[in-house]
């Protein structure tokens, strides 16, 4: 299909593209999950009434968390040049991408997988509680057990956000597919190469969410099914 819409150095173009951006958002899931899901840790257990609970620095890590979440994007890229600079060495690339698209999607996942912990039911942490379990042990076995699939959820949101700002990573020299639209769909007036990279970041999108759905179901029936076996 593509090959018909683009010449053959369009096509390994888009393809080269398509392979910058899996890249930028593959490594960029990964580190908001690393750093996010702890967040969201910390969110939950530190609240007022919770068994952490830390009602001032939940206040201030609060409050950070959504200081970055309302910054717009594009701001935010350029608001934290410096921060780039120090750990990719450049401002430009893919890999210096992977740092903005982190710091901006990180506070998402956050709050996402803080959401779903939320709606663990307190009478099963209490009764963890009452049984001397641990805080570890509340969090690693019941927290996040019983709230894994909003999380999976959670990162099925991510990874959908991730696309879209690397595609707006692209506008500033992020490269990937973004990149490719702007310099030859719009600078070029080559609308067949913007309809083609519209159709694939749609495919991609697509694809990511019947995954994440399906993961989320599968984890949602295989706790039920845990749940009659008590």
């Amino acid at each position: 299909m593509l090959s018909d819409l683009l010449p053959p150095a369009l096509v390994n173009l888009l393809l080269a593209s398509l392979q910058q951006t899996v890249t930028m958002v593959a490594a960029s899931a990964v580190l908001s999950t690393l750093i996010g899901l702890p967040l969201g840790i910390l969110l939950v257990v530190t609240a007022p009434g919770q068994f952490l609970e830390r009602p001032v620095f939940n206040k201030v890590l609060g409050t950070v968390v959504n200081l970055i979440r309302s910054t717009p994007f594009i701001i935010l890229m350029v608001a934290i040049i410096p921060f780039t600079r120090l750990l990719a060495g450049t401002t430009v690339g893919t890999a210096a991408a992977i740092v903005p698209l982190t710091v901006a999607i990180t506070p998402l996942y956050a709050r996402l997988a803080e959401a779903a912990m939320r709606e663990v039911d307190q009478s099963l942490i209490e009764a963890a509680e009452s049984m001397g379990a641990s805080p570890l042990q509340i969090i690693f076995k019941v927290l996040l057990p019983e709230a894994l699939p909003g999380i999976v959820a959670g990162q099925t949101v991510t990874l959908v956000s991730l696309i879209g700002y690397s595609a707006m990573a692209g506008t500033v020299g992020g490269g990937g597919l973004g990149d490719l639209g702007i310099r030859f769909g719009y600078q070029r007036f080559m609308p067949e190469v913007m309809i083609a990279v519209v159709i694939v970041l749609v495919a991609i999108v697509q694809s990511v969410q019947m995954t994440g759905d399906l993961a989320a179901r599968l984890v949602n029936h295989r706790i039920a099914r845990s749940r009659r076996s008590r």
